[in-house]
């Protein structure tokens, strides 16, 4: 464990808010956060939380990076973010380790979330050619109209636990490539993870000769937190979390006319019809649900089966279920790994007691595994959509199972809830695949056929709908997000006809 820390330059001591590529800010009068590693519940390593100077700095700090930094050609941009994405792959066994260790998903999945960094690096390199803007024919003669796009200023991300290092980088590269900088506040459960990538950042960010680029701030939600997502000098916030959170976040950037990626919760289900292709079915359903012990904004919580399937599909789950070996995630042989913390654990058993007095039953699991650990049994319940605690999302490791009898109630079912994230039905059927892909079926931001819910190529535009928070992050063109419009009209003749034909003598 020391070792990956001090590979990564994490020590025992840390300090809470740093200058990407210049300085850490050496404060201590705010007191520390602890590092818990949710395997063993014992103490990985304490943080200082920076304080309301520290914020001022780093926010200071920035706004100077950024003057310099917007008059870089965006292609010279995209250079610096190569080589991030080359120092990724080499610190990609150790931070997925740090990630595997701090936040508890098995190793296999840190290093997909390590992996997943590289792959927006890569992306960003090629989108700092492509910041396309569209040209316009006038109505005038001898104009010419097009627009273009500008880089917003500083980008505040504030990231969850579960995600502890990829969700930055959807945001920082791309906002980075659009002539941004950015200012990370991570999840205070995770900051190992989020000062050990400023490590990274800072050795890239020096051997290039730049400062402020990427810049770090760990500290109280109640103070920095609040100063954060006030700061008219942050014009956008992308911001990832519950959506209670994300609702807290609306509310302030929005009264003062500021912007927002909301990326929030999810109730992900699957449809899975009579014809659908059990080999693919099964495996799509677990990894989607017992992955990171079903703390995935893109989780499976809710399998909508149809009835003539429903059995055999439920006893197949079981069986499947029996199968997942729990234990130390940096144990190669483990497929689910701990809860975030004890907390996560009494959610989880919060919920089974509130789905058991509704009147579900549950088939299997439902138990906290006796160990020194966060550890659970990955649990299926039968229940019905209209509970409440199956609407609510909860974040582990507990599937609703529930049946419908036509595609039309499948799908009623499937929408009838108020997150709008990942969706997915597995069909043989052309007619119900296209169904439910159209503007009549799923109303999630992300629907698919024949694979789970669970996790997103970084080609596409992420995110959801309803309570999920309508952002967009990633692929596609989630980078307008970071940048303003401008429309440009040029008037290159020697008259000044007014537009719709006015005429205005003087």
């Amino acid at each position: 464990m020391n070792n990956i820390l001090e590979k990564l330059g994490v020590k025992e001591i840390n300090y809470g808010a740093c200058i990407g590529g210049d300085k850490w800010i050496e404060s201590n009068d705010s007191g520390p956060i602890e590092s818990i590693n949710p395997t063993n519940h014992k103490l990985l390593a304490k943080v200082n939380k920076c304080n309301e100077e520290d914020y001022e700095l780093v926010i200071q700090e920035s706004l100077k990076a950024f003057e310099d930094w917007r008059m870089v050609p965006a292609p010279v941009r995209g250079q610096l973010i190569l080589e991030m994405a080359n120092e990724l792959r080499n610190k990609k066994d150790l931070l997925g380790s740090l990630v595997a260790l701090e936040m508890g998903k098995i190793k296999a999945e840190g290093d997909g979330e390590v992996q997943e960094m590289i792959d927006i690096a890569d992306f960003a390199v090629g989108l700092s050619r492509q910041l396309y803007g569209l040209t316009m024919h006038s109505e005038r003669p001898e104009h010419r109209m097009y627009e273009q796009w500008h880089p917003l200023g500083n980008v505040g991300i504030i990231s969850a636990f579960n995600f502890p290092v990829a969700v930055w980088a959807w945001n920082a590269f791309i906002a980075a490539i659009c002539g941004n900088v950015s200012i990370w506040k991570p999840s205070s459960k995770t900051p190992l993870c989020a000062i050990a990538v400023q490590n990274i950042c800072n050795n890239v960010l020096e051997k290039n000769g730049y400062k402020g680029i990427f810049n770090l701030i760990i500290g109280r939600g109640s103070i920095i937190g609040e100063k954060f997502i006030n700061d008219s000098r942050v014009p956008l916030i992308s911001a990832t979390g519950s959506t209670a959170m994300g609702i807290k976040v609306a509310k302030a950037v929005g009264a003062r006319l500021g912007k927002t990626i909301l990326e929030l919760g999810g109730n992900n289900a699957i449809i899975v019809d009579e014809t659908a292709n059990m080999d693919l079915a099964i495996p799509g359903i677990v990894f989607g649900s017992v992955g990171t012990a079903g703390q995935r904004c893109t989780s499976t919580r809710r399998i909508i089966a149809h009835s003539l399937i429903f059995d055999d599909l439920v006893n197949s789950l079981i069986k499947a279920y029996k199968q997942v070996r729990i234990g130390d995630p940096l144990d190669s042989n483990t497929l689910m790994g701990p809860l975030i913390d004890q907390s996560a654990v009494e959610d989880y058993l919060a919920a089974l007691k509130k789905v058991k007095a509704a009147g579900g039953e549950i088939l299997y699991g439902g138990n906290v595994i006796d160990s020194s650990g966060s550890f659970v049994e990955p649990t299926i319940v039968r229940a019905e959509n209209h509970y409440q605690i199956v609407q609510d999302e909860t974040f582990a490791p507990i599937l609703y199972v529930m049946k419908y009898d036509t595609l039309d109630e499948a799908i009623k079912l499937h929408n009838s809830v108020p997150q709008g994230l990942s969706s997915s039905i597995f069909t043989n059927s052309m007619i119900n695949a296209e169904t439910f892909l159209s503007h009549r079926g799923s109303d999630c931001g992300i629907a698919n056929v024949n694979i789970g819910t669970s996790g997103a190529e970084i080609g596409g535009a992420f995110g959801g709908e309803k309570e999920t928070g309508g952002g967009r992050e990633s692929g596609s063109d989630a980078w307008k997000a970071y940048m303003r419009r401008q429309t440009n009209t040029l008037n290159w003749g020697s008259d000044l006809p007014l537009a719709q034909g006015i005429e205005f003598d003087i």
